[in-house]
């Protein structure tokens, strides 16, 4: 189904002066946005000084009048004719662009190239569509080349699955600027028009006190064995309609919009299927990007947990596996919403810690009668503790290790787990969480900013 665009109510913004761009208030389903689209014009939408002009005005009228700013956007980078006033122009643009993070929804979709400094709003963004035929990069594949001597073509280097993949710039991948409207609009369902309003809610005819069957009888029996975690999500969530993002780059960490009992939620769950749901670099930064999002616009968290810990390697640790797995730590650490976990399974070390714990300012951690909560598993135990045990030796001390330990109940009994409930009441009791929850505020002190490890 096509996104529907109002036009009784559409208002532009000096449109007529400018060369590639048109900015208008217009009505996206239902939702009053700014709507910026930039393409089309001479020199394959190069930005000229007007345009920059005009996209500055967008931006500022938008935080003003507090208004999801939607672009569509598809520019060769800035026009060289008109020489250092465009880059100018172009830089207050973006300057206004990042004033409005945080303030408001910044969502946008490459429809074509995006090439060059302009391109760098597709990173400010919250949110970003690509179209399959669009690409977009910094430096073009004859740049890379001459500086390389490698070649390397548009597709390969900035395409939309590249980006959909490799970089994780894409959230969505579709195939024409129609749907583009469409994906940006279903993301807009999820989320307010700007930071002082609530998430939205949408009354559902999905029973709250539905048993979660399906849910139930995910994990497998074996303790290594894989699932798909999002067949657990979809049991979960309204009407089984769960919108994921960012899905082909670091699929071992899954981060999407659904709503449970009405309310819009963000959802974060370690995926079993890849890399047994480790959390490598990507991962923590897929999390984190996605966590900070649902804060800045009040959207409840909701974490299921199953994963044995970081991702070891040397070549982790060497790009720097501490300082982008502090970014997944600091963004749930600094949330102020609503926090709910579900523990399914493992859930080890300092995993357990980044993944929304109680010590990390959780609200409502629970867990399912099959979760793990430990420093690391059995064999890795008790390879420490008796390493000088006979093979039998150790056999018997990781199934005492196992009995003892790799249960949620000691854990519960020290107040770090909320409940252990039975799987096929998840929805009611994660449900009740939210409702409860729904009142829940935070008075923080007035200061610049925080000092995120980026």
């Amino acid at each position: 189904m096509a996104a529907s665009l109002g036009s009784a109510t559409t208002v532009s913004l000096r449109s007529d002066s400018s060369d590639n761009a048109s900015a208008t208030i217009t009505d996206l389903d239902g939702r009053s946005v700014m709507l910026v689209k930039v393409g089309d014009g001479p020199n394959r939408g190069a930005l000229t000084p007007s345009d920059a002009a005009l996209l500055e005005e967008a931006f500022r009228s938008a935080r003003e009048q507090r208004l999801p700013i939607v672009t569509l956007l598809s520019t060769s980078g800035v026009s060289v004719d008109h020489g250092i006033e465009t880059v100018a122009g172009w830089g207050r643009a973006a300057r206004q662009l990042v004033k409005c993070s945080g303030v408001v929804p910044i969502l946008f979709a490459a429809c074509g190239p995006v090439l060059s400094g302009p391109s760098l709003m597709l990173g400010i963004a919250d949110i970003t569509v690509f179209t399959e035929d669009a690409y977009a990069f910094v430096s073009g594949p004859q740049m890379v080349q001459s500086f390389t001597g490698v070649p390397v073509t548009t597709e390969a280097l900035g395409g939309a699955s590249a980006h959909a993949r490799s970089s994780g710039l894409a959230s969505l991948v579709v195939a024409d600027q129609e749907e583009a409207l469409h994906a940006l609009s279903a993301v807009l369902f999820h989320l307010p028009s700007h930071v002082d309003e609530s998430a939205p809610f949408v009354p559902t005819q999905d029973p709250i006190d539905r048993l979660t069957e399906i849910a139930a009888s995910t994990i497998p029996d074996h303790a290594t064995g894989s699932y798909n975690v999002k067949d657990i999500v979809t049991d979960l969530v309204d009407d089984g309609e769960f919108l994921e993002l960012r899905s082909a780059w670091a699929p071992n960490l899954v981060t999407g919009f659904a709503n449970l009992g009405g309310h819009s939620v963000g959802i974060v769950a370690n995926q079993s299927q890849a890399l047994a749901g480790s959390i490598d670099i990507p991962a923590s930064q897929k999390g984190a990007r996605f966590v900070a999002m649902c804060d800045a616009f009040n959207l409840p968290l909701l974490t299921l947990v199953d994963t044995s810990g970081f991702l070891p390697g040397k070549d982790l640790e060497w790009r720097g596996m501490i300082r982008h797995g502090a970014q997944l730590a600091f963004a749930y650490a600094r949330a102020t919403v609503p926090r709910l976990s579900l523990i399914l399974r493992k859930s080890y070390g300092g995993a357990y810690i980044v993944m929304d714990s109680r010590y990390m300012g959780n609200d409502l951690m629970l867990a399912w009668p099959s979760a793990e909560v430990a420093v690391m598993g059995a064999k890795g135990a008790v390879e420490i503790l008796h390493r000088n045990a006979s093979a039998d030796e150790r056999l018997d001390l990781e199934a005492e290790y196992e009995a003892k330990h790799l249960t949620p109940y000691p854990t519960a009994e020290r107040g770090s787990i909320s409940a252990v409930i039975e799987p096929k009441q998840t929805r009611r009791e994660l449900a009740a969480g939210l409702d409860l929850l729904a009142s829940k505020r935070e008075r923080l002190r007035p200061r610049r900013h925080d000092n995120s490890p980026l």
